[in-house]
């Protein structure tokens, strides 16, 4: 059985990588099993906030399989030999492994990558109780559909009318597309104390799910500037209960 998928999406800027990494922590403290978190985003930045260095990423599994495309073992097919490299590309660590997409450093379309991360994650998924998707800021995994089916998809938006909007279009391209999204939760970062009347009524007028809110948290800066994990959060900090809260409130934690 494939383990439920937990996505998280949203603009650039908005915590989706705190969110991401939060929900795995949550996750291997509840002991519901073991987690593969993967960081969608190019950009590279789940490892640091989970604590662990990448040395391999999808993107380098891509340029070498072009590269020894020629020279490949004997009888071993290109996408086989992608998907043994994607494998060995697995940082294991305590209670979650991770996969990182990574970027590509020559010319070519990305394509193909997204679609080996894909069979990737839906065949190694079935390893895990948990996967957390830590997706690319805007709408690419969602239209390129590398995401695949999805039990919990978040969508995050920080206290801005254009963060907003494009919430709303990853709500519409949901549809749009028939992507397999189980239930998809909206939710307000970054908020100092509880979401503006404002910007409640602006979520409503776009027909968006009443949203949930993750506090402003300066702590979560700080570990960000000094480049520390956020195992580190204590367990009391705002922006971990706001995840808690959240993931309570869509039944992946025990309330």
């Amino acid at each position: 059985m494939k383990g439920r998928v937990i996505a998280v999406t949203g603009k650039g800027g908005v915590g989706k990588t705190t969110v991401a990494a939060l929900t795995v922590r949550l996750l291997v403290e509840a002991k519901l099993g073991p987690v593969l978190a993967v960081d969608a985003d190019p950009n590279l930045n789940l490892n640091t906030a989970l604590g662990v260095e990448v040395t391999d990423t999808v993107g380098d599994v891509r340029e070498e399989g072009l590269q020894r495309v020629e020279s490949l073992p004997g009888g071993m097919a290109k996408t086989e030999f992608l998907r043994m490299r994607v494998m060995q590309a697995l940082v294991e660590s305590d209670g979650f492994d991770l996969l990182a997409m990574g970027r590509p450093e020559g010319p070519g379309c990305y394509c193909f990558a997204n679609s080996i991360l894909r069979a990737c994650v839906d065949q190694i998924g079935k390893q895990y109780a948990y996967v957390v998707i830590d997706c690319e800021a805007g709408l690419e995994h969602l239209s390129r559909r590398t995401a695949g089916d999805i039990d919990l998809l978040i969508i995050l938006s920080d206290p801005s009318i254009r963060s907003l909007e494009t919430a709303r279009r990853v709500v519409d391209l949901v549809g749009e597309l028939k992507t397999r999204v189980a239930r998809h939760v909206f939710a307000f970062t970054r908020v100092p104390d509880g979401v503006p009347a404002e910007l409640l009524d602006a979520a409503k007028a776009r027909d968006l799910p009443v949203p949930l809110a993750i506090p402003e948290d300066a702590e979560v800066g700080r570990l960000d500037s000094t480049g520390k994990p956020l195992a580190d959060l204590p367990s009391d900090s705002r922006s971990l209960q706001g995840v808690r809260a959240l993931l309570r409130q869509t039944g992946v934690l025990p309330g």
